[in-house]
Order: structure tokens, then sequence, then C-alpha cells
């Protein structure tokens, strides 16, 4: 069953003496090469950057020590985390007890390959999972695996809307180096489609091909969201049945938020066998379109509302973690973000996260709540990692 404890005694210490509590040499030099491509990563500068993993000191789901655990227990999954490569954030990971991380990846080669040497450095403790088979293996050997993801898809946006373009193979390089999920728009129109704040504007011919192109080499759709509700809902279209998911995002019903996604967007990614993942973004749960203001600092049960909403409306199979910490970034604070992009009805600075869960580390609270709330652990197996697996062997096989 699911623990309520944290799974490290004191929430600090590194748990293995290979992997170091200080942000190593090889990590320093990966972050310097990935924020010297502002050209490249240009407005998501700010919220994608690299998660890398480490071992599991305990599993979250009884009392026993992980080694002593059943490995036919469910496997936890954060489906998306927006922070830069940091150790602390593995060691929160290791904390609250999660196996598998999704981050966000470079958008350039370079930058990729920085972090391909981070991993092989620390193979004995991190993996950069390219599979399910490969998430369970890493689990087995007592590891944090790591799935890389793309937010949005600007980075292919010249070979997919030129026609000197190399749109065939463009996608597919980063595929063959480890990208396994993708999103199309953050935020603001780009040549594939409109983002969350144009959210009239549809797919484009380039988006077209692009979600074809997604399907084609079995990456994970990623709609809603960032990306605008129409483009979502003509990208659904395009997919043909194929499971599609929102990786972070709110719930629109609850807090008309631009980033929160509509009921109509809820039932089309459900329809499609899809996984809305649910953010611990404060603002998101309670500021509304228009609202400049400041808002009330939500905890635990309000988080678990929107959990619910999803579970009401489409069923337990259709929800799942998307927390979108941003460990190991600064904190925006006033004039730190530019206004055009995450406007201030959006989200307010400095940002926060709910009372309660503002780190992964503290997991152990969250999980504590579903069970005041009545959850049983096989929705809660299915709710914090069950559902992200089923999708991902669905699209990426095996």
């Amino acid at each position: 069953m699911f623990s309520t404890r944290s799974s490290s005694p004191t929430g600090s210490g590194c748990s293995r003496k290979n992997f170091p509590c200080s942000t190593s040499s090889s990590a320093v030099e990966a972050i310097s090469l990935i924020r010297s491509r502002g050209d490249v990563m240009k407005r998501r500068d700010l919220l994608q950057g690299a998660l890398a993993a480490g071992t599991l000191p305990m599993l979250p789901f009884g009392s026993a020590p992980a080694r002593a655990a059943s490995q036919d227990q469910p496997i936890v999954v954060e489906g998306l985390f927006a922070g830069t490569i940091r150790l602390s954030h593995l060691r929160g990971m290791q904390q609250g007890g999660v196996h598998c991380g999704v981050a966000g990846g470079p958008s350039d080669m370079a930058s990729f390959a920085a972090l391909l040497g981070f991993f092989d450095r620390y193979k004995d403790e991190v993996v950069l999972a390219k599979s399910v088979a490969d998430i369970r293996e890493a689990r087995r050997a007592g590891k944090i695996s790591n799935v890389f993801c793309w937010q949005a898809a600007d980075a292919l946006g010249q070979q997919f809307n030129s026609p000197l373009g190399t749109s065939a193979t463009a996608l597919r390089a980063f595929h063959e180096v480890g990208l396994r999920i993708v999103g199309l728009c953050y935020n603001t129109v780009n040549a594939f489609g409109g983002g969350c704040l144009e959210p009239t504007v549809g797919l484009t011919r380039a988006g077209h091909r692009l979600v074809e192109e997604i399907h084609r080499l079995k990456i994970v759709l990623d709609v809603g969201g960032h990306t605008g509700e129409q483009t979502s809902l003509d990208a659904i279209a395009v997919s043909r049945g194929v499971p599609v998911i929102c990786s972070h995002t709110n719930v629109a019903s609850i807090a008309n938020n631009n980033r929160c996604i509509s009921d109509r967007v809820i039932d089309a990614i459900a329809a499609t066998g899809g996984v809305i993942g649910i953010t611990a973004v404060n603002d998101f749960h309670v500021r509304g379109r228009g609202n400049t203001g400041r808002v009330p600092h939500v905890g635990i049960d309000a988080h678990i509302d929107q959990y619910e909403y999803i579970r009401k409306r489409v069923g337990i199979d259709h929800v799942g973690m998307g927390t979108d910490f941003v460990d190991g970034m600064p904190i925006p604070y006033d004039g730190g973000v530019n206004r055009d992009i995450i406007p201030l009805d959006m989200i307010d600075e400095p940002w926060k996260f709910i009372d309660g869960f503002g780190s992964i580390g503290e997991l152990p609270n969250l999980i504590a709540g579903f069970k005041r709330r009545g959850w049983s652990d096989a929705d809660l197996a299915k709710a914090m990692g069950g559902n992200w697996l089923r999708v991902y062997r669905q699209v990426w096989g095996g």
C-alpha cells in the first residue's frame, strides 16, 4: 500500500556514496551549455531543463525498506518536471518515493550531448529511459529513470515551415538520442499552431505534418496546457485514436486560467485513451482570466479537487501527476517574466506551489491527503504512475 512517510529520514543527504550532494563538474558544464543556447531555446529557457536521476532508498508503498519491498508494487511517475538539472531534485524524488521523472530536454544537439555525458558519468545511479522496459529495469536496479520531453516544438519550426527544410529527419534525430514526448506550442503562436493565449488558432499545415511525424516515430503527443484549445483539438483529430496526453495543466472549470484546459479538451484527450497531468502551481488552482490581483495560497485539499474533477468526469484511467516543479532554477520575482508570454492573469510573481506539496519530496503529504479522501490503493497506483506507463507503452511499444 502507499506510504505517507518520507523515504529519507533526514530529507537532505544523499543516500548512496557514489551520488554527490553537490552538482558535479559534468552537470555544471551541461547546465552552462544548455543556458548558453538562448538563440535556440528562446522563450522556453526559463522553464525547460533536464532532469537527471538518482537512487531510491525506499519505495513509496508500505513501510518496509526498498530492498525488502516487492518489485511488483506500482511505479510512481512525475509526469512533468520543469526545473534545470540539479541533484537536489533527485534527492527530492528519493525522499518522495518517485521512480521516474519526465523533464524538458534541450532543443539542440550540443546540449543533449552534454547531458548524455552526465548520464554516462552516473550510470550506476541514473537511467535515461527510452522505453517502459527501461523504466521498469531502472526500478529493479534501484535507480531513478528520466524521460526527456519538449514542452513545445519551436526548435523544429524552420525545418517544418521552409521550402528547404528537412522535416523528414529533424524530429527523428532528437528521437534517436532520447526525446519521447513532444508538445506543440508554448503559450503563444508558432509555426505549428496557437498557444494557450490564442485558443481559437488552429493547427497549421506544418503542425499537421509534425503531428503525423510524431506518431510515425511513436513519440507521445502532448497537447492542452501550453497549447491552445483549437490547435489541441485539431491535433487530436489528426491523431486518429492514438493516445494523446496533456502532461501538466489544471481544470478550467475550477479556475478559468489560460493554462487550464476546458471540459471539451479533457473529454477529447480521454476519448483517445490519454491522460491529463495535474500541476501543483498555486495560481492555476485559483486565478482566473483577468484576475491580476493577489490570490489565496491553497493546500492539498484544493489540489485533490483537481484530480477528483477529472476522475468524476472521465474516469480514474485518465488522470496523472504532472507537478511542473521548477527545482534548480530561480523563481521569478517582479519584472523577471516576459508578460507577453506569461501574463499576470496567468501567474503572479513569485511563483508559488500549493501549501504542503511544494516539492516532489513532499509527495507523502499528497498521498496522505488522497487517503483522507477515501482513494483506494488501486486508484492511487493509476493516478501516481500507472496511467502514464499505460500510455507510454501503447505509444512507444514494448
